[in-house]
């Protein structure tokens, strides 16, 4: 078993499934190899967890009714929640991709290893069946489930870093796209949010609005502003996270 298979519990029977399944489609853009990405097995990745997720969340919450039940279902496979799991189970220093992707932060971000994972779950599924990928999704993903019964589905980033910010002081956070990468049908943006002179977080996505979400989100966790005691004093210097 390779490093990655061991950290899944999952010894894959067809290897090329695995290695379809890590290979970026910037790779075959730079080879000219456009039939051999994880593009497919996302697509089907994608179909399996909201399965997955859905049973599991009805059974589970008997009693709330569908349209909670769908907020709940769309945070846990949100990009954000499967970057999450990418990360923990080290996805990412396995992907196979073009130089020029690789040179960009492709290995850290988001889109790619939110894609990744949904393109290894399609991979277990096909070469084993929904009840082996069905266990290992919710190992993964409980942590996140529990957390969903203690913590409002109306989460809006933006809007909640706004809040905390403004009972500090009176200025608003802003956002600024500072790089995009990619070719045209598949673009990353890169954002920053800045506030009081100081970057609080970073983030990316295939759009502006998702890469600005993403800083919000980075920014909640980090919480830089209580760190630097920043308010309506705030140094002008910008102190970046790395």
């Amino acid at each position: 078993m390779n490093p990655l298979e061991k950290r899944i519990q999952y010894k894959f029977r067809n290897s090329l499934l695995l290695a379809e399944a890590l290979t970026h489609p910037s790779l075959g853009h730079e080879t000219q190899r456009h039939h051999f990405d994880n593009q497919r097995l996302e697509f089907l990745g994608d179909a399996v967890l909201q399965l997955i997720f859905t049973k599991h969340l009805f059974e589970r919450f008997p009693t709330l009714p569908e349209g909670h039940l769908t907020k709940m279902r769309s945070r846990l496979v949100s990009r954000e929640g499967l970057k999450v799991h990418a990360i923990a189970i080290g996805i990412g220093e396995y992907l196979m991709m073009g130089r020029g992707e690789e040179s960009s932060g492709g290995r850290l971000r988001a889109s790619a290893l939110a894609d990744a994972f949904e393109a290894l779950i399609g991979a277990m599924y096909l070469d084993s069946d929904l009840e082996i990928v069905r266990q290992f999704v919710l190992r993964e993903a409980e942590p996140d489930i529990q957390n969903l019964q203690h913590e409002p589905v109306d989460v809006n980033p933006k809007g909640r870093l706004q809040e905390i910010l403004q009972a500090l002081s009176p200025r608003s956070p802003s956002y600024d796209i500072v790089g995009q990468s990619g070719p045209e049908h598949q673009k990353h943006f890169d954002a920053v949010v800045n506030w009081n002179g100081i970057s609080l977080g970073h983030g990316s996505g295939s759009s502006k609005k998702e890469a600005e979400v993403d800083a919000a989100i980075n920014a909640l966790t980090a919480r830089l502003w209580e760190a630097d005691n920043v308010g309506d004093n705030a140094p002008t210097t910008a102190n970046k996270r790395d």
